[in-house]
């Protein structure tokens, strides 16, 4: 085979909680009375939680501190898992799960690479919890996407040299991070515009093309 493993970030690629993700930050904006829309919101994927709060701050007109910024990241994150309490194996679409059946049966080993905290709630809700070799989440992780740090310890927890891993990403923090790594990867979705990737995956069952021999 020509890899070894596919990692996979998780949201964007094997599941959508982009909207989840909106309404909770949203819902934090307002009450600083800050301007937050769809377009700020695209600057937020693939990069943390702090990070994130950060971006949104650049229209809040006063001063915080750190206490007061990890008191609304942790609330941004409570109202996300309440929202999240919505998914279910229903959101995991039929191309995806028998996409990842299939290179499981070519023996590819397959992770999970992602700047989320709540990777193994979400995977639990879907219906994957348990399914995947390894995850490398915002649990274990110092730097963010697109620092490679992620994505390389996956490959680490997978036993894996990056170079034999493929990297599927559909944000360019993601993409520059398995860059970063000497890692290949596959665009899909909005990842696909960025122009920086390995492959570009019109649909997510193209990497069944891409890792044969």
């Amino acid at each position: 085979m020509k890899y070894k493993a596919v990692i996979f970030d998780l949201d964007g690629v094997i599941c959508h909680t982009d909207r989840y993700h909106y309404q909770a930050w949203k819902q934090v904006a307002e009450e600083l009375g800050v301007y937050f829309d769809e377009e700020i919101n695209n600057r937020l994927r693939g990069i943390s939680r702090m990070e994130s709060l950060e971006i949104i701050l650049e229209n809040y007109h006063g001063n915080l501190n750190q206490e007061e910024k990890t008191f609304l990241a942790e609330k941004k994150n409570e109202i996300y898992k309440e929202l999240l309490k919505h998914m279910s194996p229903k959101d995991l679409s039929g191309e995806v799960k028998a996409t990842l059946n299939a290179l499981r049966l070519k023996g590819l080993k397959l992770g999970i690479g992602s700047s989320s905290k709540n990777a193994g709630f979400i995977l639990e809700r879907i219906g994957l919890f348990g399914y995947f070799d390894a995850i490398s989440d915002g649990n274990n992780i110092i730097n963010s996407k697109p620092d490679p740090e992620v994505f390389l310890k996956a490959a680490r927890f997978l036993s894996e040299d990056p170079k034999g891993c493929l990297v599927v990403e559909d944000a360019k923090a993601g993409l520059e991070a398995a860059k970063a790594g000497n890692m290949d990867c596959g665009a899909i979705g909005d990842g696909i515009s960025c122009n920086i990737a390995t492959y570009q995956l019109n649909t997510f069952s193209d990497l069944l093309k891409i890792v044969e021999p």
